[in-house]
């Protein structure tokens, strides 16, 4: 569980977080590994035993002060009883002190709470395939899903689900696969004239990939793209158009799930269900009008923006509920360039726990490369997760892909969890509250509860039924305790800024904001940059004598040096760029969705990219703060430009013949690539350039500081120049 503050040291008072302008929160990454600085928990097997407050119901922990038959809340202060049986176990000596005891970072087994052996739970996955799509759509999710079962662990169901007009069930546990097709009525109330357990029995349809492996794949290859006469039969003689790509993907997703939550607790305890669209959803429920946006996929829309980003119907985000409760986590694939209305779809996949991948053509998407880490690395699922702070200090808000609990507040609940997955929380001051030295210091305390799906020893020569059963559920919990100082000094908190922590809650706050207006965002992230230059220099100038010019670069301070280059690029990304021409509406949505859940240093990657100069493929030159084209009078011929999504090598057009290109295998920049692209958690596009003969548009984009607010690339770096010009004529207007 990593937890990074954007303050390491927190402002005694609500004055001074006021001054200094900067966000005061946490972005947490709970099924890390470790903690921030690589340092695993304390782990045990007696969770249950783990004390909790009578107040507040934190857990007891390292930072508690403890007697010999009571403790103290670290949270709230309220001493509790200490149980005879608990303080024997606090009692022993250091060589076998129980973990929170020992670290104030735990993961702790709940067996209390782990499920009967009998129930032989098995992991569930159901890919659910579009078939109003062309044929390279869908090799590509052939590709993908082939991929996707060399992934899967042994003893794994596997389940092959299509949909159109009608909703098709593949039972492939028989000599040849068989698929049992079910018609959607054009005006369904959102239930299909027969249930899907009548038409195959789940038993059927969810098959070991041990043994059907091959079955699934022959399955696979007979899937083709639905008829113009299967169109024509589908719909009915009275209406006036027939749907050419007829998509029943909402009532089709909602079916599915009422069918896998029959075996929800008894075969599975979380099924990933993995949604691949070609288009937008346009038959029965769940369907929605896009025909408002032809303009805008012809390039003559208007303002539409402010329209584009509201839900069309509640039906999608009424479906997520129906998956939360039935332990369904559905991640969408959507390979189109046409607009689908993602806006309106992406609450199924955020408050589901999924993901949301949109790929704009079939011929260079990683699809295939993307499923495959996504089942490749391990994840937690029925999460459940609470922060709770000391009585000086609340949350204000949480960002991140969680559901909501219903009754109580900051409990959030996580479908499914991966070790990237980040949640962002900022804090403010209770009511007449401050940090003082007559207080105990802040303390944050989070507890993430979770389970896990352990399979015992090797699996590949066992039967199918003692494959499944040698997987088991363990239920954990983690608890990390955190006391942080405090400080008066402005210059102090300054000094410990985490400026990717800064930006990561900056960017869910600007997303939040831009929902309901898209210029008012703009402007607001503009006015904090302007109100944090003015609090800079006001707060330098009762240190240091004489005025001197407005410093808009942070000269005095290195950690707030990157904010106004971060500022620049948010206001020139698709996120807030007030022109749509040019950017896709389900574009915007889908880099809001990614961007609510990386972790900061992969956030700064996304929105500052790192530029590295090399002498030769083999020799490091310089790693480069400006993005510009000053950084090309260097002697440096190569360039390697590392923006999360792509990764772009560069040569320029005077690198010598004798340097080759592209670079060869077994040199330092292709390692440094190889590297990258395994710590991603999606797989980067992969560009090489030569400035001599190649089109460098796509290297040039990523050269922020030439580019002006309205995304238009200058011959020199004016453009971010211009822009900290005019942010230092609205501090001197501001006064300082």
């Amino acid at each position: 569980m990593a937890v990074r503050p954007s303050l390491a040291c927190f402002p005694a008072e609500p004055a001074l977080h006021d001054s200094c302008a900067m966000p005061w929160g946490v972005a947490v990454t709970p099924f890390s590994a470790a903690d921030e600085r690589g340092t695993p928990p304390a782990t045990g097997d007696e969770g249950h035993l783990l004390p909790r407050c009578e107040s507040c119901f934190a857990y007891f922990s390292i930072l508690c002060p403890l007697n010999r038959w009571s403790w103290t809340c670290a949270v709230c202060s309220v001493d509790n009883d200490l149980p005879a049986d608990t303080a024997a176990r606090y009692a022993r000596d250091g060589a076998h002190d129980p973990p929170e005891m020992r670290s104030a970072f735990v993961d702790l087994l709940l067996p209390g709470e782990e499920d009967e052996p009998a129930a032989a739970p098995a992991p569930v996955y159901v890919a659910a395939i579009d078939l109003s799509s062309s044929e390279e759509f869908l090799e590509l999710v052939k590709s993908a899903l082939l991929a996707a079962l060399e992934a899967l662990s042994p003893g794994s169901l596997f389940g092959l689900f299509t949909f159109s007009s009608k909703i098709g069930l593949y039972d492939v546990q028989g000599p040849i696969p068989i698929v049992k097709n079910v018609f959607i009525p054009y005006d369904s109330d959102g239930a299909l004239h027969v249930d899907l357990e009548d038409v195959m029995p789940l038993c059927s349809f969810l098959a070991p990939i041990d043994s059907c492996k091959n079955s699934i794949a022959e399955a696979l290859e007979t899937i083709k793209p639905m008829s113009s006469w299967e169109v024509a039969a589908s719909t009915s003689e009275g209406q006036d158009h027939v749907l050419h790509h007829t998509r029943g993907f909402g009532i089709a997703l909602d079916v599915l799930v009422n069918y896998l939550s029959s075996e929800h607790g008894n075969a599975f305890e979380l099924a990933r269900i993995f949604a691949f669209l070609s288009g937008p959803p346009n038959y029965g429920p769940g369907r929605l009008d896009t025909t408002s946006f032809e303009d805008h996929n012809a390039g003559k829309a208007g303002d539409v923006d402010n329209v584009l980003r509201q839900d069309q119907i509640s039906f999608y985000k009424n479906l997520a509920t129906s998956a939360v409760q039935a332990g369904a986590c559905v991640d969408i694939f959507a390979i189109t360039n046409e607009y689908t209305d993602l806006a309106s779809l992406k609450v199924l996949s955020v408050e589901s726990g999924g993901s949301l991948f949109l790929y704009s053509s079939t011929d260079e998407s990683t699809l295939p490369q993307d499923i495959y880490k996504m089942l490749s690395r391990p994840y937690a699922f029925g999460c459940v997760m609470r922060l709770r702070t000391s009585s000086q200090f609340k949350i204000a808000n949480s960002y991140g892909h969680f559901f909501p609990d219903p009754q109580y507040m900051h409990v959030q609940h996580i479908n499914c969890c991966d070790s990237f997955a980040t949640y962002s929380y900022d804090f403010e001051f209770e009511k007449d509250s401050r940090f003082s030295r007559k207080t105990s210091s802040p303390i944050l305390q989070i507890a993430f509860k979770y389970t896990v799906l352990v399979h015992h020893g090797d699996t590949s020569d066992v039967s199918n039924s003692d494959s499944r059963s040698r997987y088991s559920l363990q239920r954990r919990i983690r608890v990390r305790t955190i006391q942080y100082n405090t400080t008066a000094n402005i210059w102090d908190l300054y000094d410990f800024v985490d400026p990717d922590v800064v930006l990561t809650i900056l960017v869910h706050q600007v997303i939040l904001a831009s929902l309901s207006d898209l210029v008012e965002a703009r402007l607001l992230l503009q006015d904090w940059l302007v109100t944090v230059i003015t609090q800079y220099n006001k707060a330098y100038q009762n240190v240091a004598s004489g005025g001197g010019a407005i410093d808009v670069s942070f000269l005095h301070c290195s950690q707030l040096q990157p904010l106004s280059r971060f500022v620049f690029s948010i206001l020139l990304s698709p996120l807030l760029q007030v022109s749509s021409e040019g950017i896709h509406p389900d574009y915007r949505t889908y880099l809001q969705c990614l961007f609510s859940t990386l972790e900061p240093a992969s956030l700064r990657q996304a929105i500052w990219p790192t530029l590295i100069s090399y002498s030769s493929p083999d020799v490091e030159a310089a790693v480069h703060q400006s993005l510009s084209r000053t950084v090309f009078t260097g002697e440096s011929p190569i360039f390697l430009l590392d923006a999360y999504s792509d990764i772009l090598v560069y040569y320029s057009p005077t690198t010598s013949s004798a340097i080759p290109f592209p670079p060869p295998r077994d040199c330092l920049l292709r390692s440094t690539i190889d590297r990258l692209k395994q710590e991603r958690n999606k797989t980067p596009k992969l560009v090489f350039i030569h400035g001599a003969h190649d089109d460098t548009t796509a290297f040039e984009k990523y050269l922020i500081e030439d580019q002006a607010l309205d995304g238009s690339l200058l011959t020199s770096s004016t453009g971010f120049n211009s822009f900290l010009d005019e942010v230092s004529r609205k501090v001197a207007e501001h006064g300082i």
